[in-house]
């Protein structure tokens, strides 16, 4: 890949992945915040909120992250199975998607603030938890990008 090209993908890659990590942030206090209020409309409005951001926001910059880093490791020194560091950053991110993709449920976010919210507030903090995974998993696939520890896969 000619260097020009690959910076270009390089920035790609680090605008989305912080961008992401600031999306799952922004749910963490939507979710918090629908969970600790007692004004039902405050919290019907967060969760109603929330799949304005995960459709806008969660889904394109993830896919995006997950097709640059791709790019970057098929197309770089690294490789894409060649460093043990950048296979747990492959694995991190897919782990995020799919936290998001069984975490998401705008019925159910719905339902916790009609009547329900006695009932909703285990799955409340779940997702609360789940949420706080997904910013831990980024949070570690960033420190892994900035020391990249050594280590090859066989």
């Amino acid at each position: 890949m000619a260097p020009r090209i690959r910076k270009t993908v390089l920035v790609i890659h680090i605008v989305v992945s912080v961008a992401l990590v600031g999306e799952v942030w922004g749910l963490v206090a939507l979710n918090t915040a629908a969970a600790l209020t007692e004004d039902l409309e405050l919290a019907h409005a967060a969760y109603r909120l929330m799949p304005t951001l995960v459709f806008a926001g969660g889904i394109p910059l993830s896919l995006t992250a997950l097709a640059t880093g791709i790019t970057l490791g098929l197309a770089s020194h690294w490789g894409l199975f060649r460093y043990y560091w950048v296979v747990v950053k492959l694995v991190l991110l897919v782990a995020v998607i799919c936290v998001g993709m069984f975490l998401f449920d705008p019925e159910g976010m719905a339902a916790a603030t009609e009547g329900a919210r006695q009932a909703g507030a285990a799955r409340q903090w779940g997702q609360v938890a789940a949420l706080g995974t997904q910013i831990a998993m980024l949070l570690t696939a960033t420190a892994l990008s900035v020391f990249k520890p050594r280590g090859k896969l066989r």
